[in-house]
């Protein structure tokens, strides 16, 4: 009975259809080195794109530049009854200018000076010093 058990269960594992051992190395077989290089510098460029896009002073600098743009049209058709409220300044031009000042500082700093991910063979010395500590 142990004999006919055993072979009854060889014709389900061949029916199966292929082992997956094989088929993940026939599918490791077709990654050549070019191709992994290909996507390693795909996902490096990602990475630096995300970490632009989600740079702080993307988002403080466009804010600026969008209220200092409305409160300067505020200023520019400010009333003299307004004017003559504010101590017969045009508070409202000045915020606005002073607001587009500072946005567009933070564009042009993040211009000049954008933010790297780092690569990684410096996170992985880094790791490595941190175990052996």
């Amino acid at each position: 009975m142990s004999e006919h058990h055993s072979e009854q269960h060889r014709p389900r594992s061949s029916r199966s259809g292929p082992h997956p051992e094989s088929s993940s190395s026939a599918h490791a077989a077709h990654y050549s080195d070019k191709d992994l290089q290909e996507e390693v510098s795909e996902l490096r460029t990602k990475s630096a794109t995300a970490a632009r896009l989600f740079d702080i002073r993307r988002l403080i600098g466009a804010l600026f530049v969008v209220y200092g743009v409305i409160v300067t049209i505020a200023g520019i058709t400010a009333s003299d009854a307004d004017i003559d409220k504010a101590a017969g300044v045009n508070i409202n031009l000045w915020t606005g200018l002073g607001m587009l000042a500072l946005g567009l500082f933070f564009l042009v700093w993040l211009k000049l000076r954008p933010i790297a991910p780092p690569t990684p063979d410096v996170t992985d010395a880094v790791q490595e010093k941190q175990r052996g500590d």
